[in-house]
């Protein structure tokens, strides 16, 4: 599927295979730290593990969960990544057509196999077993830039390409760039990607993430917010589970609520990504920060109601339709 004219939103960043393999409640058990509520899972070692069921999601990961996202959204989106020219990989680019996303940047490549991870689903939560398989990476952008990228997950090879990308952003002011960091971002830390930073127009993480990057164990997520901003990122939003979202737009500090679950949710995965892509999504449609920060929450409980991290994306009209319904307390609030 290809574009004609400037795109609104382009994703870049790893896709993968999720195999969601439910664990039965009784087969395994968590355990966590009183000091700092960390929690591991726990099977017999050695032993047969029963299992309930396995459900294969296709074409998924940060970035691809962002696009379907914005389709979705009403965007014109797209997603530059790689798959193998494998099965997998047919899967993959099938699902993601059928979501709306263009396909012209997709590359495949014989010889590599599509990435495929493993997740053990436990109670609402996962532990997701990741391998990035060696893809190289290239920028195949034209000379007029999206409306917005969209970048997260690389893996652990991508130092380069993440320089790359921030030379393609000073060329194209009529670009702006959401960053969301994976796992080997974050490592890398801020020195290594202080020009990716600098071109950042909106950058989202969990306060974990957000307490790694800055080396800081104690500050509150409101003010890990503005230490995020002041690394270059001109709006930071920050998400602190069930007690809500922080967000700095480099004047004022802004806290939002969750949205309440109808139930109590189902599987977590991609309610990050729902979130921040719907976050983008609004701005690119006109709204303002203290708006897309209403959208957010509602687009992260739809998702975890269902099983991985697509199928519960909303679209703009069942976003204003939750909104509309939103009880009284559900409003952003200025912070002093």
């Amino acid at each position: 599927m290809e574009q004609s004219g400037q795109l609104d939103f382009v994703g870049i960043g790893d896709t993968v295979v999720d195999a969601f393999i439910r664990l039965k409640e009784d087969q395994a058990h968590t355990t966590c730290r009183v000091d700092t509520n960390a929690c591991e899972i726990c099977m017999p070692f050695g032993a047969k593990v029963p299992f309930d069921f396995v459900k294969v999601a296709y074409a998924v990961g940060n970035s691809a969960n962002a696009c379907v996202s914005a389709s979705r959204l009403g965007l014109k989106s797209a997603l530059i990544t790689n798959l193998g020219k494998d099965d997998d990989g047919e899967k993959c680019l099938a699902s993601i057509k059928n979501d709306g996303v263009s396909t012209e940047y997709i590359k495949q490549y014989d010889g590599i196999k599509t990435n495929y991870h493993y997740v053990l689903w436990y109670d609402s939560e996962r532990t997701i077993l990741i391998k990035h398989e060696g893809f190289p990476y290239t920028l195949p952008l034209g000379d007029v830039g999206p409306r917005w990228l969209y970048l997260s997950s690389l893996n652990e090879k991508s130092l380069a390409y993440h320089h790359e990308i921030a030379e393609y952003l000073a060329m194209h002011p009529e670009t702006k760039l959401a960053f969301q960091p994976g796992g080997f971002q974050i490592k890398l830390g801020y020195d290594a990607l202080k020009d990716l930073y600098a071109h950042t127009e909106f950058f989202f993480c969990n306060v974990e993430e957000a307490r790694l990057i800055l080396n800081d164990t104690k500050s509150e997520p409101k003010d890990l917010a503005k230490g995020i901003t002041k690394l270059g990122p001109k709006i930071s939003l920050i998400t602190d589970g069930p007690k809500g979202a922080y967000m700095y737009d480099g004047s004022d500090s802004w806290f939002m609520p969750i949205y309440p679950d109808p139930v109590p949710p189902y599987e977590r995965t991609g309610a990050g990504d729902a979130f921040a892509s719907a976050f983008v999504s609004a701005l690119a449609l006109g709204k303002t920060p203290s708006e897309a920060i209403t959208w957010a929450p509602i687009n992260s409980m739809s998702v975890v109601q269902k099983v991985g991290a697509q199928e519960g994306l909303l679209t703009q009209s069942e976003i204003e339709k939750y909104l509309a319904e939103a009880p009284e307390n559900y409003k952003v609030a200025k912070l002093g």
